[in-house]
């Protein structure tokens, strides 16, 4: 067994093997492909989850999570703890923007009563917060009411992900990125402000639905179709066959002449799938009811 220090206290090591075990374990379960790179990471992250089980080294942690007992038990934790949560209110801008001035002006004239707008890997819950703001700015402007006619599904691998956004709770910091006026009107400060705390109010809070769900394992019946997804910087951690198989899914929800919103360094070329690029990393599904 191999040991790191950290301040005088003795930490497991995690050998080349057992990083091998453990990182195609992950990429069968989750299509992550956890590169020699991300060893150290891994190691640090999976060192609270020895102590929090008792367990003294790596070798017993794979004993552990490839027993029938520790497989039902551990998958999330361990996936909760490797997995990227990358994130921030308004991240990539230009898409809101084109989701405003463009794509929801369009939905609107086909005279549907109801929309559904799919964050599919919504982590702590800031995109699905953010495109709630934006469903709601756009009916206040151009169609009241708008806010009732739309619904946002947020979901994500990661329970502990999960449980942050439904919470709805953030740092102030991590408001920053909102503009002013919609942090004043979205977003409710702690009454202790020595926390520094803000949460979103309980009407956006309302229109979003969160729920656990791996985009590889998982099958997609309990989805509705929906006529916006957003799958942003998701695809980029998978290779080609599982971004394939990923990408076919999603295109099997995403309703004829809806828009699919990807990360900017994510394509979809040379997939095969029926998809007009309508915007920057925006593209629309031109197959016919």
């Amino acid at each position: 067994m191999g040991i790191a220090r950290n301040e005088g206290i003795i930490l497991p090591s995690l050998s080349a093997m057992d990083f091998e075990k453990l990182s195609g374990y992950i990429n069968a379960h989750t299509g992550i492909k956890m590169t020699g790179g991300k060893k150290s990471l891994f190691e640090s992250r999976l060192q609270k989850r020895l102590r929090h089980l008792g367990l003294k080294d790596f070798g017993e942690y794979c004993d552990f999570l490839f027993s029938g007992e520790g497989s039902e038990a551990e998958l999330h934790h361990m996936i909760d703890a490797v997995t990227t949560h990358k994130t921030d209110f308004f991240r990539e801008p230009d898409h809101f923007d084109f989701l405003s001035g463009f794509v929801l002006p369009e939905l609107m004239k086909n005279g549907k009563d109801r929309f559904l707008v799919w964050s599919a890997a919504c982590s702590t819950g800031e995109e699905p917060y953010t495109i709630a703001m934006v469903l709601s700015e756009f009916g206040e402007k151009f169609s009241p009411g708008c806010l009732k006619r739309f619904s946002v599904l947020a979901t994500d691998i990661s329970t502990g992900a999960i449980a942050s956004g439904k919470q709805a709770v953030y740092r102030e910091d991590q408001a920053v990125p909102i503009p002013p006026d919609l942090r004043k009107k979205y977003l409710l400060r702690s009454k202790n402000r020595s926390k520094r705390l803000v949460r979103v109010v309980p009407e956006l809070r309302d229109v979003v639905c969160f729920r656990r769900l791996n985009l590889i394992e998982d099958d997609f019946g309990s989805v509705e179709q929906a006529d916006i997804i957003f799958c942003r910087n998701v695809i980029i951690y998978f290779d080609m066959d599982v971004q394939r198989k990923l990408l076919f899914r999603l295109y099997g929800k995403l309703a004829p002449g809806g828009y699919l919103f990807m990360g900017h360094s994510e394509a979809i070329h040379g997939f095969g799938l029926q998809l007009a690029k309508a915007g920057p990393s925006v593209y629309r599904k031109t197959e016919k009811p």
